[in-house]
């Protein structure tokens, strides 16, 4: 598949085959992500990763909206990232992540970021706990490590969506 084609199919997948993705599978995605470029070449981004049914279900209740779909992920991702070298450990994860799911794509998985960092367990309640403070938790990932997103991974169980045709010549801008 090239590279045009990765980026045209891939779609945020939300509904997974209940196969299990194999190690070898999840290993390579990962190593193809740990080539993202970084602020100064930081390399500040870490991955937990987990694939025990328990502990994606916790993560699922990490937030009242947006989360849910994760309990039927075979494997889901935590992008991390060490804060204190870089004020742009964000936007390191942010690379990570977008490489992870193109590689995902390209390796026949289905992907779907889920936003942790700075939101809410439950919208209605903005003095109420922190989506972050939960994944934390499950995830048992140390204080000294901020969380950016998860990145469900899984066989996709239905085809994706074909994108929809528009004008985008409004958004480019040659000077």
């Amino acid at each position: 598949m090239t590279f045009s084609e990765v980026v045209s199919r891939r779609r945020s997948c939300r509904k997974f085959e209940t196969r299990k993705v194999e190690r070898e599978v999840i290993d390579l995605l990962l190593k193809e992500t740990l080539t993202a470029p970084s602020a100064r070449n930081t390399r500040t981004t870490r991955f937990a990763v987990t694939d025990d049914p328990d502990t994606i279900e916790k993560l699922s209740q990490m937030r009242s909206s947006g989360s849910l779909f994760l309990k039927d992920a075979p494997v889901v991702v935590a992008v991390l990232a060490e804060t204190v070298h870089t004020d742009l450990w964000r936007e390191n994860g942010a690379i990570s992540a977008t490489i992870l799911q193109l590689s995902a794509e390209a390796h026949g998985l289905g992907s779907c970021w889920v936003h942790v960092h700075g939101r809410l367990r439950n919208n209605d309640d903005p003095d109420g706990p922190r989506a972050e403070d939960h994944a934390r938790e499950a995830l048992k990932i140390p204080d000294h490590l901020a969380i950016l997103c998860l990145i469900a991974l899984g066989y996709p169980a239905e085809p994706p969506h074909p994108r929809r045709e528009q004008d985008d010549t409004d958004k480019v801008n040659y000077l």
